[in-house]
């Protein structure tokens, strides 16, 4: 394994495990805690005691700060929660700080570019406010440019899409900001929120009207016109024409074949994923079925999977869900289309180009006791502990240029796992692997006494978190201290529903209690340090 340059003097690494508030704003915004765990759970709600840092970095005079990590986090993908960092957008616009109120209410168009987001951002807000209403002239001016902004065609699809949420509607927010449309595109759309499309259309349907009228008049007609129809042919047919999304289509058309394989044409690849099942379950997937051969083609398209940027672990996560014929609630059942489950598997191994490497010294241990191949995984339906942990240990020979791959039980076992490696290949030498009692604190010891670098240790297990004489807190201080690197350790209890070991002031400890489809993003921040 490649060395990499380590800075340090001689009390230590120059690394400071110290958890700084910076720190905790920024496990806010992506995990929803500021502590260093990583669950599944959904806050019912989020409070300004939830975010003290927040408050004591703004009190500080670093709130502009704050917003740029809000701004960053948002930007670059970083959050695996939405609803964190809309509420630490909130929070930033309704404290005193004239400055950081400014910041917040400019950046509120690029955090919050969905109308959920909006609507979350001003519930967040009014909420906040105490006894104001928070409708003073910056939020105004905010939310007024939010609507201005939009390219007319796109806010028409968004306020027709999402209608409304959080107990706020488009006519809510309209009346509250006292919004004047800056183009006619806009005012269009506008009009048709306050008074509906037949005001609209007499106000703006003109022999002279500007495209950008005639485009939002055409689209915001065939969503009216979909309203009404019972003729599934004619609703497929303005849904391809117009590119109309699943919420503009009346409930009692959405178990329609005709309909399904109209939205089917320009589904995203996640949403495709999501999906799948339900396209069985009405029969528009079957062998040897046109749609089936389009599915196909656009989960082996490699163009398009780069582009959606999906994790393996999600893909395999959907070919084991619509491999095993039914919901997670067992009320949908389909028939699997063996065509289908090719392309899924296939489209599994060609996502594994998609994992970027963080170029960190990394050692994944695998626990390799008997209960990993029968322990299912909290948040990803269908795998086993073994599966996920497989997948990830793939994930590391495919794109780390720095990695050990260790299996352990009671006892370390070096795993040759190479990057042309299959599925089936690695948990079959997973599963030979001698089992007994579990360890987590093994693979710390072991790499201080063969003297290996390490910046970041990743422990994959179901559930079993159980040390020998020493903490992992004191096994990672003495690896520290011995090897000059201020090394981090993350343990994924993959099927448990909660434990904690990490030491609450040690920046360099994440516990993940359970497994989805974003906890390898939760992974790449806490090795990059961004969490």
């Amino acid at each position: 394994m490649a060395e990499q340059n380590a800075v340090f003097n001689d009390s230590g690494p120059s690394g400071d495990s110290t958890v700084t508030d910076l720190l905790r704003v920024r496990r806010f915004l992506c995990l929803g805690t500021e502590l260093g765990a990583y669950t599944l759970e959904e806050k019912s709600s989020i409070g300004r005691e939830n975010a003290e840092s927040i408050v004591r970095l703004i009190h500080d005079g670093r709130g502009e700060e704050v917003v740029a990590e809000i701004n960053k986090f948002s930007r670059e993908g970083k959050a695996v929660k939405q609803q964190p960092v809309i509420f630490a957008l909130a929070l930033c616009a309704r404290e005193s700080d004239l400055k950081t109120r400014q910041a917040a209410y400019k950046a509120l168009s690029k955090v919050c570019q969905t109308p959920s987001q909006l609507f979350a951002f001003i519930n967040y807000a009014e909420a906040l406010s105490g006894q104001s209403t928070g409708w003073g002239r910056a939020q105004r001016r905010a939310v007024q440019a939010w609507y201005n902004e939009q390219e007319p065609r796109q806010l028409a699809y968004l306020v027709t899409k999402y209608k409304h949420r959080e107990g706020w509607t488009h006519k809510d927010l309209l009346r509250l900001c006292h919004l004047k449309p800056t183009n006619q595109g806009v005012a269009v759309v506008i009009r048709y929120i306050v008074k509906g499309f037949e005001s609209a259309e007499k106000e703006f349907d003109k022999e002279d009207a500007s495209d950008d009228v005639k485009n939002v008049l055409t689209f915001l007609r065939a969503v009216e016109d979909v309203k009404n129809m019972r003729d599934e042919s004619s609703v497929a047919g303005l849904v391809e024409q117009h590119k109309l999304a699943k919420e503009h289509i009346p409930t009692q058309l959405l178990k329609s074949k005709e309909v399904w394989r109209a939205l089917l044409q320009d589904m995203p690849i996640t949403s495709l994923l999501r999906n799948l099942g339900k396209l069985s379950a009405i029969g528009l997937l079957a062998p040897l079925s046109d749609q089936s051969q389009l599915v196909c083609e656009r989960l082996t398209d490699g163009e398009q999977l780069k582009k959606s940027l999906v994790h393996p672990i999600t893909l395999l996560t959907a070919l084991k869900q619509y491999e095993r014929g039914r919901g997670d609630k067992g009320k949908q059942k389909w028939a699997p289309d063996p065509q289908v489950l090719e392309a899924l598997n296939g489209a599994f191994y060609n996502s594994f180009k998609n994992v970027e490497p963080t170029n960190k010294r990394l050692l994944y241990a695998i626990d390799c006791g008997r209960s990993m191949a029968f322990s299912g995984v909290n948040g990803s339906s269908g795998l086993t502990a073994s599966m996920a942990a497989s997948t990830m240990a793939m994930c590391a020979a495919r794109a780390e240029p720095n990695c050990h791959v260790l299996g352990f039980t009671d006892q370390l076992v070096q795993l040759s796992i190479s990057p042309d490696m299959r599925l089936d290949q690695i948990l079959q030498i997973v599963g030979a692997t001698p089992k007994g009692r579990t360890d987590c604190v093994l693979p710390i010891l072991y790499a201080k006494e063969n003297n290996i670098p390490i910046d970041v240790f990743v422990y994959l297990t179901d559930s079993k978190t159980g040390t020998g004489d020493i903490s992992p807190s004191d096994a990672l201080k003495q690896y520290r201290a011995a090897m000059k690197i201020d090394a981090k350790f993350c343990v994924c209890a993959m099927s448990s529903n909660g434990f904690a070991i990490a030491a609450p002031d040690d920046a360099g400890m994440l516990d993940m209690v359970g497994f989805d489809s974003l906890a390898p993003l939760v992974i790449r921040n806490f090795a990059l340090g961004d969490i």
